[in-house]
């Protein structure tokens, strides 16, 4: 069975200039979502609707992540190729694939990635006059914490098995 094109508009006054989404991506995701967000309550409903959200099974003492489910595949296959291309670029974005890649691996930091965007647009769906900006790629740098950044490394090396002692540097 072919799937008809999508054939809504962005509605006027409203632009998607999210890294990765273009017209095509835009219009899907309208077609597949609409233009009523009180459908949704939160964001995160809807990221559960699309199956964008993390799964955890428990069993006693043990969690484990399982797959995030199938949800909507029209609207899951156009955030995951705007995923992909947001990746790519040097953006807050790509900035956070390049993050979560390095722990989690590339088909999670992908889904992370397509739930940012959805999440992005379910906010400016919901608010007309609100404008997407890009933080930039050195947002989490530049927003981090110094002292948890200390206690950090120095749990880290303590748990290598080095002593660790801090002088506060000259300035």
């Amino acid at each position: 069975m072919r799937r008809p094109r999508a054939t809504r508009e962005v509605p006027p006054g409203q632009s998607f200039w999210i890294p990765g989404v273009g017209p095509a991506t835009a219009q899907v995701i309208l077609a597949e979502i609409g233009t009523d967000m009180s459908v949704f309550p939160t964001a995160d409903h809807l990221a559960s609707w699309v199956r964008l959200s993390p799964r955890t099974f428990q069993s006693g003492p043990k969690n484990a992540s399982g797959p995030a489910g199938k949800g909507n595949p029209w609207l899951r296959g156009a955030l995951g190729e705007a995923a992909i291309s947001a990746a790519r670029t040097d953006t807050f974005l790509g900035a956070r694939y390049r993050r979560i890649v390095k722990r989690r691996g590339h088909l999670k930091a992908l889904v992370a990635v397509a739930r940012s965007i959805l999440v992005t647009v379910r906010h400016l769906m919901n608010d007309p006059t609100a404008r997407y900006r890009d933080l930039g790629p050195d947002w989490h740098t530049k927003n981090l914490d110094p002292a948890r950044k200390t206690r950090d490394l120095v749990r880290q090396l303590t748990a290598l098995g080095h002593d660790v002692t801090l002088t506060p540097a000259g300035t």
